[in-house]
């Protein structure tokens, strides 16, 4: 088993999290954190229950299933079981008027069956407090993430191109990808910061299968097994002479995850347009990352690194057509598409310790997504690649 998250680290983030609450609504009581991912940052295990934080008492995890492995797991200091939230209720004694929910992850349902049990009237939103606290990273945190980098850069700068052959499909290359992550480390599922989104990998795509339109909130696309299983990889798409590969994949260990996009060239070389869009990309992301430094706004960032681009770059920049996301970069950590977002409207000062994911790309017709994606870590020094530093376009065969 993994080593369990200290008991200091808990108490620190939930600290932190209490701190954040205090600044966001100094008259709060109760914050209730139901999320499986969430419950794990604060107690260290990922169960069926229920986090319950007073403002002025100790905490209590309840957990309905399984509380021996919550015992087993967690560190933290009160664990206790439940047949169900009336148990909760009941020990906990008087409710407030309001009390402060995952509004983003707590299904209308499940807030009823609370309201049945503990009273409430109102209910108010805690998702960005706990955002916030999550977006700066401890030394333990970091730790797995330069773990979970390391495991990325092996995977796709050197063992990727060992398998890459004429004739293999993208569900193919998905699979062996997928073997091969396992095999040097990864934990085997990838978390997104959006609903329902948990996947085993991310996008895997030859040619211009790599600009097909996806769900996920991506500039690259990819398309899929089936309508009904958009992921992984075409089982006819076969990989010929001239191919550009894209390969955009999360990477996680112990829970916590870097991103990283690498592009290869099978044969042929690529037409000189889709080369200057791509080594202009990675030009755009050691911008950024000499960018990444504390105290600095991400909005502005965005807007200093958008304004020196050309209105003929800016054509399918970061998507194809009508469906360009609006960031160049996102955070990272638990999950993909954390706090902060390299984009306008976030103006939240960054911190040492924060990780995110830089990805400028580019569409071209004919060719596929262009461009690259590192995870870097905001140092005094501007980020720090923690995924590696090749430039991409790699070339095969």
């Amino acid at each position: 088993m993994e080593s369990k998250v200290p008991a200091e680290e808990l108490e620190h983030r939930l600290s932190r999290f209490r701190r954040l609450m205090d600044d966001a609504d100094p008259g709060w009581e109760l914050a209730a954190i139901l999320s499986k991912v969430n419950l794990y940052y604060f107690t260290g295990t990922m169960q069926d229950g229920m986090l319950l934080v007073p403002r002025d008492k100790d905490p209590c995890l309840w957990v309905r299933r399984s509380y021996e492995r919550a015992m087993d797991e967690s560190n933290f200091s009160e664990i206790r079981p439940m047949r169900s939230y009336r148990d909760a209720a009941a020990a906990t004694g008087h409710v407030p008027a309001t009390i402060h929910l995952e509004t983003e992850q707590v299904p209308i349902a499940v807030c009823s069956r609370l309201r049945r049990h503990f009273s409430f009237g109102d209910v108010r939103a805690l998702d960005g407090e706990v955002a916030r606290a999550r977006a700066v990273k401890s030394p333990f945190e970091l730790a797995r993430i330069e773990q979970s980098g390391a495991v990325h850069r092996r995977v796709l700068e050197d063992r990727v191109p060992e398998v890459l052959r004429q004739g293999m499909t993208e569900a193919e290359l998905t699979t062996e990808v997928y073997s091969l992550m396992i095999e040097e480390g990864h934990h085997g599922i990838v978390r997104f910061g959006m609903f329902e989104s948990e996947i085993l990998l991310g996008l895997i795509g030859f040619g211009e299968s790599s600009i097909y339109p996806t769900y996920l909130d991506s500039p690259g696309g990819n398309a899929g097994m089936s309508p009904a299983v958009p992921l992984y990889g075409s089982r006819r798409r076969r990989l010929g002479d001239g191919d550009l590969v894209f390969v955009d994949i999360g990477c996680g260990v112990a829970g916590y995850h870097t991103d990283k996009t690498m592009t290869y060239v099978f044969g042929r070389e690529l037409p000189e347009e889709a080369v200057a869009a791509h080594e202009r990309c990675v030009a755009i992301q050691d911008a950024l990352a000499r960018l990444l430094v504390p105290s600095a706004c991400p909005s502005e960032i965005y807007e200093t690194v958008t304004a020196d681009l050309d209105p003929a770059f800016l054509e399918n920049f970061m998507g194809y057509g009508s469906r360009s996301v609006q960031f160049l970069g996102h955070g990272i950590g638990l999950e993909i598409a954390e706090s902060p977002v390299i984009a306008r409207g976030f103006f939240d000062p960054l911190e040492a310790g924060m990780t995110i994911a830089l990805e400028p790309k580019k569409g071209i017709t004919g060719v596929g997504m262009v461009g690259i994606e590192n995870t870097f870590v905001v140092e005094p020094g501007g980020g720090r690649s923690v995924t590696g530093r090749h430039p991409g376009l790699m070339p095969i065969g």
